[in-house]
């Protein structure tokens, strides 16, 4: 057990923004834990750590901190990024596949810091959540989707009052992150007003700067990390 390392604990961290941010705290130095669901296949990066966990489930994240706390002692950072989308007409969405959604997304966050709460207390941490630009605007047949990101930005002001002064809690809104290295238009990139689409190291180097000592005024926010795209006003031409 080296306590004078840096730990960090990213859910849905086997892919994509997740994987990136772990990358990410890798390179600066902590020990980093992924968990997911599905992490048959997937390669870690040096400095990374993959186990097997679904998160929107009591029992396995409570064996998932024991693990955390028995091999490592501390946990100095927590970023919540488990999730995914069913894309249905309400008329055709179960109610299993509306939980499934917002189990993933929403209440893993209320588990996974409930259980890290005594962990990152002691280290004085911090908690980075991924919400959505889809909390705000939405596609059609998206509702669980857009309920579970709603509900993230609001839980994590209500865990940054009950959880401060000793751990900070912050929120990343995403807009349109290209997440699987997707052919894209000059259109694609030209409607954002920064001139391109997200990256996922775009999103990773936000999650790195909330986590860390310059960023220790502030809690309770949001970030939207969309280019632009929510400040854009939009007419039919």
């Amino acid at each position: 057990m080296d306590e004078a390392r840096r730990v960090a604990l990213v859910s849905g961290g086997g892919r994509g923004i997740g994987a990136a941010i772990a990358a990410r705290l890798a390179v600066s130095g902590h020990a980093v834990i992924t968990a997911d669901r599905d992490i048959a296949g997937l390669t870690a990066p040096d400095g990374v750590r993959l186990v097997a966990c679904d998160v929107g489930d009591e029992a396995a994240v409570a064996a998932l901190l024991d693990r955390v706390r028995a091999e490592h002692g501390r946990l100095d950072a927590l970023v919540c990024n488990a999730g995914f989308m069913i894309r249905k007409p309400i008329g055709q969405l179960s109610l299993a596949e509306w939980r499934s959604v917002i189990d993933t997304h929403l209440t893993s966050i209320f588990l996974l810091v409930r259980a890290a709460e005594p962990l990152l207390r002691a280290a004085k941490g911090a908690v980075v959540t991924m919400a959505s630009t889809r909390a705000r605007m939405s596609e059609p047949d998206t509702e669980s989707y857009a309920a579970a990101k709603g509900g993230i930005v609001a839980l994590t002001h209500a865990l940054a009052m009950s959880l401060g002064p000793d751990v900070r809690v912050n929120c990343i809104s995403p807009g349109w992150i290209d997440t699987q290295g997707h052919a894209l238009s000059a259109r694609d990139h030209a409607q954002h007003p920064v001139g391109r689409v997200g990256t996922v190291d775009d999103i990773a180097a936000l999650a790195a700067f909330l986590l860390g000592a310059e960023s220790g005024f502030i809690t309770g926010a949001e970030f939207v990390a969309d280019g632009g795209m929510t400040r854009k006003m939009i007419y039919a031409e």
